[in-house]
C-alpha cells in the first residue's frame, strides 16, 4: 500500500517538530500572528546594529521565540539562512535565557551577511540590553 502525498506531508512535520522539541530545552515557538502582535504592542525593544528583540513576561515556565525577517533583508536563501543562524544562537545559549518570555527577533537588513559569531553577540548583547540574561559565575581555577 503506498502512502500518499498527504502522509509523508505529515510524518515530515511531526519529526521537524520533534526534532525543534527535542533540541530546544525550555522553549517552543511563536506561530501565530496575533502572538507576535501582542509582542510588539505590550512587549519592551530594545535593538542594535543587526537585530531588533521584542520581549514580553507570557506567564508559563517556557519561553516561546519568534523570528520575522522581511523580504527586504534579501531572497528566500539569505531569510532561511538568518533565521537558522538566530534560531542556533539562541538554542546554544538557551540555559542563561531566563524562562517565562515571549521573544521576538527580527532581523535588520545589516543583518544580512553577518556571521554566526556575530549573529550570537548580537542576541545576548540584547538579552543584556533586555536584563533577561541570568548572571553567569566565572570559575577559576588555580
Amino acid at each position: 500500500m503506498k502512502k500518499s502525498r498527504k502522509d509523508n506531508r505529515c510524518l515530515a512535520y511531526i519529526e521537524k517538530t520533534a526534532f525543534w522539541e527535542k533540541n530546544m530545552k525550555f522553549s517552543e515557538s511563536l506561530k501565530k500572528n496575533s502572538d507576535f502582535q501582542k509582542v510588539y504592542k505590550r512587549g519592551k525593544s530594545y535593538a542594535n546594529r543587526y537585530l531588533v528583540l521584542y520581549v514580553l513576561k507570557n506567564g508559563t515556565e517556557c519561553n516561546r521565540l519568534g523570528i520575522s525577517i522581511s523580504k527586504k533583508v534579501g531572497n528566500s536563501i539569505v531569510r532561511h539562512r538568518l533565521k537558522r543562524l538566530i534560531k542556533e544562537a539562541y538554542r546554544l545559549q538557551e540555559d542563561i535565557f531566563y524562562s517565562g518570555l515571549d521573544i521576538v527577533v527580527i532581523a535588520r537588513m545589516s543583518a544580512k551577511g553577518i556571521s554566526y559569531t556575530e549573529t550570537e553577540s548580537a542576541l545576548l548583547h540584547l538579552g543584556n540590553l533586555h536584563s533577561i540574561l541570568k548572571s553567569i559565575k566565572k570559575e577559576e581555577d588555580d
